[in-house]
Protein backbone atom coordinates (compact mmCIF):
# COMPACT_ATOMS: atom_id res chain seq x y z
CA UNK A 1 0.00 0.00 0.00
CA UNK A 2 1.61 3.38 -1.13
CA UNK A 3 4.67 1.47 -3.09
CA UNK A 4 5.76 3.15 -5.82
CA UNK A 5 5.31 0.39 -7.99
CA UNK A 6 1.44 0.67 -6.82
CA UNK A 7 1.69 4.20 -7.60
CA UNK A 8 2.66 4.28 -11.24
CA UNK A 9 0.26 1.50 -11.71
CA UNK A 10 -2.19 4.10 -11.08
CA UNK A 11 -0.81 6.64 -12.87
CA UNK A 12 -0.29 4.39 -16.00
CA UNK A 13 -4.48 3.14 -16.00
CA UNK A 14 -5.38 6.63 -15.09
CA UNK A 15 -3.26 7.71 -18.44
CA UNK A 16 -4.77 5.22 -20.23
CA UNK A 17 -8.19 6.18 -19.42
CA UNK A 18 -7.85 9.83 -20.33
CA UNK A 19 -5.83 8.53 -23.56
CA UNK A 20 -9.17 6.54 -24.86
CA UNK A 21 -11.33 9.79 -23.64
CA UNK A 22 -9.57 12.37 -25.58
CA UNK A 23 -9.42 9.73 -28.84
CA UNK A 24 -12.78 8.88 -28.90
CA UNK A 25 -13.36 13.05 -28.26
CA UNK A 26 -11.11 13.63 -31.43
CA UNK A 27 -12.79 11.05 -33.54
CA UNK A 28 -16.01 12.52 -32.77
CA UNK A 29 -14.85 15.75 -33.69
CA UNK A 30 -13.02 14.39 -37.21
CA UNK A 31 -14.62 11.38 -38.86
CA UNK A 32 -17.07 11.74 -41.64
CA UNK A 33 -19.93 10.11 -39.93
CA UNK A 34 -23.44 11.08 -41.03
CA UNK A 35 -23.67 12.63 -37.20
CA UNK A 36 -20.50 14.66 -37.28
CA UNK A 37 -21.68 16.17 -41.44
CA UNK A 38 -25.41 17.21 -39.65
CA UNK A 39 -23.96 18.97 -36.97
CA UNK A 40 -20.67 20.32 -39.01
CA UNK A 41 -23.29 21.73 -41.56
CA UNK A 42 -25.83 22.84 -39.66
CA UNK A 43 -22.86 25.42 -38.37
CA UNK A 44 -22.33 26.21 -41.85
CA UNK A 45 -25.67 26.82 -42.85
CA UNK A 46 -28.03 27.71 -39.79
CA UNK A 47 -31.20 25.76 -39.47
CA UNK A 48 -33.89 26.04 -36.68
CA UNK A 49 -32.83 24.15 -33.39
CA UNK A 50 -36.16 21.84 -33.02
CA UNK A 51 -36.46 21.62 -29.40
CA UNK A 52 -38.70 19.01 -26.45
CA UNK A 53 -41.82 21.05 -26.11
CA UNK A 54 -43.74 20.78 -22.64
CA UNK A 55 -46.54 18.68 -24.71
CA UNK A 56 -43.74 15.51 -24.50
CA UNK A 57 -41.29 16.47 -21.93
CA UNK A 58 -42.58 14.04 -19.57
CA UNK A 59 -42.48 10.82 -21.44
CA UNK A 60 -38.69 9.40 -21.75
CA UNK A 61 -38.16 8.81 -25.27
CA UNK A 62 -40.87 10.64 -26.87
CA UNK A 63 -38.68 13.79 -27.93
CA UNK A 64 -37.36 15.27 -31.03
CA UNK A 65 -34.37 17.58 -30.12
CA UNK A 66 -31.59 17.76 -32.89
CA UNK A 67 -29.94 20.18 -35.11
CA UNK A 68 -31.66 20.61 -38.63
CA UNK A 69 -34.22 18.46 -39.20
CA UNK A 70 -34.87 16.88 -36.21
CA UNK A 71 -33.81 12.72 -35.09
CA UNK A 72 -36.36 10.54 -32.98
CA UNK A 73 -35.25 9.35 -29.71
CA UNK A 74 -36.24 6.44 -28.67
CA UNK A 75 -33.57 3.95 -27.90
CA UNK A 76 -32.67 4.89 -24.44
CA UNK A 77 -31.94 8.44 -22.78
CA UNK A 78 -30.16 8.74 -19.21
CA UNK A 79 -31.00 12.11 -18.07
CA UNK A 80 -34.58 11.20 -17.10
CA UNK A 81 -37.30 14.09 -17.45
CA UNK A 82 -38.98 13.23 -14.50
CA UNK A 83 -38.72 16.38 -12.71
CA UNK A 84 -39.06 17.45 -9.20
CA UNK A 85 -42.30 19.43 -8.23
CA UNK A 86 -40.85 22.94 -7.62
CA UNK A 87 -39.77 23.59 -3.70
CA UNK A 88 -40.11 27.62 -2.85
CA UNK A 89 -37.21 28.54 -4.63
CA UNK A 90 -37.49 31.98 -3.05
CA UNK A 91 -37.16 34.15 -6.23
CA UNK A 92 -37.87 37.32 -6.31
CA UNK A 93 -39.98 38.39 -8.77
CA UNK A 94 -38.63 40.16 -11.82
CA UNK A 95 -40.51 43.77 -13.01
CA UNK A 96 -38.47 44.47 -15.82
CA UNK A 97 -40.32 44.92 -19.16
CA UNK A 98 -38.10 42.96 -21.35
CA UNK A 99 -36.28 40.46 -19.15
CA UNK A 100 -35.53 37.20 -20.21
CA UNK A 101 -38.68 35.51 -18.93
CA UNK A 102 -40.63 37.99 -20.54
CA UNK A 103 -39.00 36.96 -24.18
CA UNK A 104 -38.98 33.62 -23.73
CA UNK A 105 -42.54 33.28 -22.58
CA UNK A 106 -43.79 35.13 -25.32
CA UNK A 107 -41.73 33.24 -27.97
CA UNK A 108 -43.57 30.55 -30.02
CA UNK A 109 -40.19 28.23 -29.79
CA UNK A 110 -38.44 28.82 -26.26
CA UNK A 111 -41.66 29.42 -24.23
CA UNK A 112 -42.57 25.59 -24.07
CA UNK A 113 -39.02 24.86 -22.86
CA UNK A 114 -37.96 27.51 -20.03
CA UNK A 115 -39.71 26.02 -16.84
CA UNK A 116 -38.67 28.73 -14.65
CA UNK A 117 -40.30 27.48 -11.84
CA UNK A 118 -37.72 24.45 -11.76
CA UNK A 119 -34.69 25.43 -8.76
CA UNK A 120 -31.90 26.77 -9.52
CA UNK A 121 -29.92 26.33 -6.74
CA UNK A 122 -29.86 23.34 -3.64
CA UNK A 123 -30.16 24.29 -0.02
CA UNK A 124 -30.67 22.67 3.90
CA UNK A 125 -34.32 22.26 2.95
CA UNK A 126 -34.09 20.06 -0.45
CA UNK A 127 -32.24 17.46 1.06
CA UNK A 128 -35.48 15.28 2.72
CA UNK A 129 -36.19 11.99 2.76
CA UNK A 130 -38.33 12.07 -0.51
CA UNK A 131 -35.68 13.83 -2.35
CA UNK A 132 -32.61 11.29 -1.40
CA UNK A 133 -35.08 8.36 -2.36
CA UNK A 134 -35.78 9.79 -5.86
CA UNK A 135 -32.20 11.42 -6.63
CA UNK A 136 -30.25 8.42 -5.39
CA UNK A 137 -31.36 6.84 -8.14
CA UNK A 138 -29.89 8.85 -10.83
CA UNK A 139 -26.29 9.14 -11.25
CA UNK A 140 -24.39 12.58 -11.15
CA UNK A 141 -24.52 15.13 -11.52
CA UNK A 142 -28.08 14.31 -12.22
CA UNK A 143 -28.50 12.68 -8.78
CA UNK A 144 -26.58 10.53 -6.24
CA UNK A 145 -26.18 7.67 -7.49
CA UNK A 146 -23.81 5.89 -5.46
CA UNK A 147 -22.76 8.56 -3.39
CA UNK A 148 -22.99 8.69 0.50
CA UNK A 149 -25.95 10.02 2.38
CA UNK A 150 -23.90 11.28 5.21
CA UNK A 151 -21.66 13.66 2.55
CA UNK A 152 -24.51 14.74 0.46
CA UNK A 153 -26.48 15.72 3.61
CA UNK A 154 -23.49 16.90 5.97
CA UNK A 155 -23.34 19.56 3.25
CA UNK A 156 -26.47 20.47 2.33
CA UNK A 157 -27.19 20.82 6.25
CA UNK A 158 -24.21 23.96 6.00
CA UNK A 159 -26.04 25.85 3.13
CA UNK A 160 -28.62 27.16 5.43
CA UNK A 161 -28.64 30.67 4.74
CA UNK A 162 -30.78 33.21 2.68
CA UNK A 163 -28.10 33.71 0.35
CA UNK A 164 -27.70 29.67 -0.91
CA UNK A 165 -31.78 30.19 -1.75
CA UNK A 166 -30.95 32.87 -4.79
CA UNK A 167 -27.97 33.63 -7.04
CA UNK A 168 -28.47 37.19 -5.86
CA UNK A 169 -30.39 39.94 -4.15
CA UNK A 170 -33.02 41.77 -6.58
CA UNK A 171 -33.14 44.49 -3.70
CA UNK A 172 -29.41 45.61 -4.83
CA UNK A 173 -31.13 46.48 -7.94
CA UNK A 174 -33.90 48.47 -7.31
CA UNK A 175 -36.02 50.14 -10.24
CA UNK A 176 -34.61 48.29 -13.30
CA UNK A 177 -33.39 45.07 -15.16
CA UNK A 178 -30.44 43.09 -13.99
CA UNK A 179 -27.56 42.36 -16.77
CA UNK A 180 -25.60 40.02 -16.68
CA UNK A 181 -22.24 38.82 -19.06
CA UNK A 182 -21.14 35.17 -18.92
CA UNK A 183 -17.82 35.37 -20.05
CA UNK A 184 -16.52 32.15 -21.31
CA UNK A 185 -12.78 31.56 -22.00
CA UNK A 186 -12.69 31.70 -26.45
CA UNK A 187 -10.42 33.08 -28.50
CA UNK A 188 -13.07 34.96 -30.52
CA UNK A 189 -12.16 37.36 -26.97
CA UNK A 190 -8.63 37.86 -28.39
CA UNK A 191 -8.47 41.80 -29.43
CA UNK A 192 -11.75 42.01 -29.35
CA UNK A 193 -12.44 45.34 -27.00
CA UNK A 194 -14.67 44.06 -24.97
CA UNK A 195 -13.61 44.91 -21.59
CA UNK A 196 -15.57 47.85 -21.00
CA UNK A 197 -18.74 46.38 -22.21
CA UNK A 198 -18.80 43.44 -19.91
CA UNK A 199 -17.73 45.16 -17.10
CA UNK A 200 -20.73 47.42 -17.81
CA UNK A 201 -23.05 44.51 -16.82
CA UNK A 202 -24.69 44.26 -13.19
CA UNK A 203 -23.45 41.23 -12.85
CA UNK A 204 -20.13 39.21 -14.50
CA UNK A 205 -19.91 35.68 -14.97
CA UNK A 206 -16.60 33.26 -15.19
CA UNK A 207 -15.52 30.46 -15.12
CA UNK A 208 -12.43 27.70 -15.17
CA UNK A 209 -9.40 29.28 -16.66
CA UNK A 210 -10.51 32.68 -16.56
CA UNK A 211 -7.14 34.42 -17.05
CA UNK A 212 -7.58 38.11 -16.88
CA UNK A 213 -3.97 39.99 -15.99
CA UNK A 214 -3.20 41.00 -19.34
CA UNK A 215 -6.20 40.97 -21.16
CA UNK A 216 -8.63 44.19 -19.28
CA UNK A 217 -8.98 45.43 -22.33
CA UNK A 218 -11.11 42.32 -23.95
CA UNK A 219 -12.33 40.94 -21.37
CA UNK A 220 -12.43 43.25 -18.78
CA UNK A 221 -11.89 42.95 -14.79
CA UNK A 222 -15.60 42.63 -13.23
CA UNK A 223 -16.25 38.88 -11.65
CA UNK A 224 -19.41 38.31 -9.39
CA UNK A 225 -19.55 34.49 -9.86
CA UNK A 226 -16.76 31.65 -10.72
CA UNK A 227 -18.41 28.81 -11.69
CA UNK A 228 -16.73 25.54 -11.88
CA UNK A 229 -16.53 21.64 -10.66
CA UNK A 230 -13.91 20.61 -8.67
CA UNK A 231 -12.07 18.62 -11.28
CA UNK A 232 -12.45 21.83 -13.89
CA UNK A 233 -10.97 23.81 -11.40
CA UNK A 234 -8.14 22.14 -10.64
CA UNK A 235 -7.21 21.13 -14.00
CA UNK A 236 -7.36 24.71 -15.22
CA UNK A 237 -4.87 25.69 -12.36
CA UNK A 238 -2.67 23.32 -14.36
CA UNK A 239 -3.37 23.23 -17.77
CA UNK A 240 -3.61 27.20 -18.17
CA UNK A 241 -0.95 28.37 -14.97
CA UNK A 242 1.60 29.10 -18.25
CA UNK A 243 -1.05 31.44 -19.50
CA UNK A 244 -1.39 32.97 -15.96
CA UNK A 245 -4.13 31.28 -14.24
CA UNK A 246 -2.52 30.24 -11.24
CA UNK A 247 -4.73 31.24 -8.63
CA UNK A 248 -8.69 30.88 -8.54
CA UNK A 249 -10.50 34.55 -7.94
CA UNK A 250 -11.35 36.07 -4.92
CA UNK A 251 -12.73 38.81 -4.07
CA UNK A 252 -15.23 40.09 -1.26
CA UNK A 253 -18.48 40.28 -3.14
CA UNK A 254 -17.26 37.27 -5.16
CA UNK A 255 -19.72 34.20 -5.03
CA UNK A 256 -18.60 30.88 -6.12
CA UNK A 257 -20.99 28.40 -8.19
CA UNK A 258 -20.55 24.86 -7.40
CA UNK A 259 -21.61 22.27 -10.13
CA UNK A 260 -21.92 19.14 -8.20
CA UNK A 261 -20.20 16.57 -10.63
CA UNK A 262 -18.98 14.34 -8.47
CA UNK A 263 -18.74 13.29 -4.81
CA UNK A 264 -15.31 15.72 -4.84
CA UNK A 265 -17.46 18.51 -5.32
CA UNK A 266 -19.58 17.78 -2.04
CA UNK A 267 -16.88 16.71 0.07
CA UNK A 268 -14.92 20.65 -0.93
CA UNK A 269 -17.79 22.48 -0.59
CA UNK A 270 -18.35 21.31 2.90
CA UNK A 271 -14.58 21.70 3.93
CA UNK A 272 -14.72 24.69 2.19
CA UNK A 273 -17.37 26.48 4.51
CA UNK A 274 -16.37 24.86 7.62
CA UNK A 275 -12.63 26.16 7.17
CA UNK A 276 -10.82 22.38 7.54
CA UNK A 277 -8.81 20.63 5.17
CA UNK A 278 -10.66 18.06 2.59
CA UNK A 279 -11.00 15.15 5.08
CA UNK A 280 -11.42 12.47 2.44
CA UNK A 281 -11.49 11.63 -0.99
CA UNK A 282 -8.99 12.34 -3.96
CA UNK A 283 -8.68 15.90 -2.62
CA UNK A 284 -7.96 14.69 1.26
CA UNK A 285 -5.47 17.23 2.77
CA UNK A 286 -5.96 20.26 0.77
CA UNK A 287 -6.89 23.45 2.35
CA UNK A 288 -9.64 25.02 0.56
CA UNK A 289 -9.04 28.44 1.65
CA UNK A 290 -6.16 28.50 -0.92
CA UNK A 291 -8.83 28.27 -3.88
CA UNK A 292 -11.81 30.75 -1.92
CA UNK A 293 -10.02 32.56 0.54
CA UNK A 294 -9.24 32.77 3.94
CA UNK A 295 -12.65 33.85 5.25
CA UNK A 296 -14.69 32.38 2.93
CA UNK A 297 -18.39 31.67 4.55
CA UNK A 298 -21.86 29.51 4.08
CA UNK A 299 -22.93 33.04 2.30
CA UNK A 300 -20.20 32.70 -0.36
CA UNK A 301 -21.06 29.46 -2.22
CA UNK A 302 -24.03 28.38 -4.35
CA UNK A 303 -24.78 24.99 -5.27
CA UNK A 304 -26.85 23.80 -8.80
CA UNK A 305 -29.53 21.38 -8.07
CA UNK A 306 -29.09 18.30 -9.47
CA UNK A 307 -32.55 18.96 -10.86
CA UNK A 308 -31.77 21.47 -12.55
CA UNK A 309 -28.80 20.34 -14.04
CA UNK A 310 -30.80 17.57 -15.52
CA UNK A 311 -33.28 19.91 -16.42
CA UNK A 312 -30.86 22.18 -18.95
CA UNK A 313 -29.92 18.85 -20.74
CA UNK A 314 -33.32 17.14 -21.19
CA UNK A 315 -34.73 19.82 -22.50
CA UNK A 316 -31.74 22.15 -23.63
CA UNK A 317 -28.52 20.11 -24.90
CA UNK A 318 -29.94 16.54 -25.13
CA UNK A 319 -27.29 15.18 -27.52
CA UNK A 320 -26.83 12.53 -29.35
CA UNK A 321 -23.68 11.34 -27.50
CA UNK A 322 -25.81 9.94 -24.53
CA UNK A 323 -27.07 6.98 -27.37
CA UNK A 324 -23.01 6.46 -27.97
CA UNK A 325 -20.46 4.58 -25.60
CA UNK A 326 -19.60 6.13 -23.86
CA UNK A 327 -23.10 8.22 -23.41
CA UNK A 328 -22.53 8.20 -19.49
CA UNK A 329 -19.87 10.76 -19.63
CA UNK A 330 -21.72 13.35 -21.15
CA UNK A 331 -22.58 16.59 -19.66
CA UNK A 332 -22.75 20.30 -20.75
CA UNK A 333 -20.00 22.32 -20.11
CA UNK A 334 -19.19 24.47 -17.39
CA UNK A 335 -19.68 27.40 -20.15
CA UNK A 336 -22.86 26.20 -21.25
CA UNK A 337 -24.31 25.61 -17.67
CA UNK A 338 -23.41 28.84 -16.28
CA UNK A 339 -25.27 30.57 -19.38
CA UNK A 340 -27.92 28.76 -18.95
CA UNK A 341 -27.70 29.30 -15.12
CA UNK A 342 -27.75 33.40 -15.87
CA UNK A 343 -30.37 32.95 -18.41
CA UNK A 344 -32.46 31.76 -15.72
CA UNK A 345 -31.71 34.13 -13.27
CA UNK A 346 -30.94 37.39 -14.50
CA UNK A 347 -33.37 39.58 -16.62
CA UNK A 348 -30.87 40.41 -20.05
CA UNK A 349 -27.87 37.99 -20.80
CA UNK A 350 -24.97 38.78 -22.81
CA UNK A 351 -22.71 35.39 -23.64
CA UNK A 352 -18.95 36.59 -24.28
CA UNK A 353 -16.52 33.96 -25.92
CA UNK A 354 -18.78 31.25 -26.54
CA UNK A 355 -18.78 29.39 -29.92
CA UNK A 356 -19.74 30.59 -33.15
CA UNK A 357 -20.53 29.51 -36.51
CA UNK A 358 -16.69 30.78 -37.16
CA UNK A 359 -15.06 29.57 -34.49
CA UNK A 360 -12.11 27.98 -37.21
CA UNK A 361 -10.94 31.92 -36.86
CA UNK A 362 -9.76 31.99 -33.73
CA UNK A 363 -7.87 30.53 -31.15
CA UNK A 364 -9.13 27.40 -28.26
CA UNK A 365 -8.51 30.16 -25.83
CA UNK A 366 -8.35 33.83 -26.06
CA UNK A 367 -5.03 33.89 -24.08
CA UNK A 368 -3.10 31.50 -25.98
CA UNK A 369 -0.36 33.42 -27.61
CA UNK A 370 -0.33 30.80 -30.79
CA UNK A 371 -3.11 29.84 -32.73
CA UNK A 372 -4.88 26.42 -31.42
CA UNK A 373 -7.59 24.76 -32.86
CA UNK A 374 -10.98 24.21 -30.96
CA UNK A 375 -10.58 20.90 -28.82
CA UNK A 376 -13.67 18.57 -29.13
CA UNK A 377 -13.99 16.38 -25.98
CA UNK A 378 -15.75 13.16 -26.02
CA UNK A 379 -18.08 14.24 -23.14
CA UNK A 380 -19.55 17.39 -24.46
CA UNK A 381 -21.24 18.49 -27.53
CA UNK A 382 -19.82 21.93 -28.49
CA UNK A 383 -21.83 22.00 -31.87
CA UNK A 384 -24.78 21.64 -29.78
CA UNK A 385 -24.34 24.17 -27.81
CA UNK A 386 -23.10 26.71 -30.61
CA UNK A 387 -26.45 25.74 -32.33
CA UNK A 388 -27.81 26.47 -29.16
CA UNK A 389 -26.66 29.83 -28.71
CA UNK A 390 -27.37 30.92 -31.83
CA UNK A 391 -31.37 30.24 -32.07
CA UNK A 392 -31.22 31.95 -28.59
CA UNK A 393 -29.61 34.85 -30.14
CA UNK A 394 -31.75 34.76 -33.13
CA UNK A 395 -34.96 34.94 -30.40
CA UNK A 396 -33.80 37.80 -29.04
CA UNK A 397 -33.33 35.84 -26.20
CA UNK A 398 -30.09 36.30 -25.11
CA UNK A 399 -27.46 38.31 -26.94
CA UNK A 400 -24.21 36.46 -28.05
CA UNK A 401 -21.35 38.37 -29.35
CA UNK A 402 -19.81 37.43 -32.59
CA UNK A 403 -17.26 38.89 -35.28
Amino acid sequence: MGSPRWKRLCLLLLAALTSSVLLYGHYYATVESPTSQRIIASLLQPQPLILASSGTSHRAGSHRWALGGGLERGKFFRPSTDLEEPKPSRQQPSTCPSSVMARAKADPKFGDIFLFDTPVLMWDQHFTTETWDRLKTRHVPYGWQGLSHTAVGSTLQLLNASANRQLFDRDSFPGGCVRCAVVGNGGILNGSRQGKAIDAHDLVFRLNGAVIKGFEEDVGTKISFYGFTVNTMKNSLIAYEEYGFSQVPQGKDLRYIFIPSDIRDYVMLKAAIQGRPVPEGSDRGDRPQKYFGPEASAEKFKLLHPDFLQYLTARFLRSELLDMQYGSLYMPSTGALMLLTALHTCDQVSAYGFITSNYEEFSDHYYETEKKPLVFYANHDMMLEAALWRSLHRAGIMTLYQR
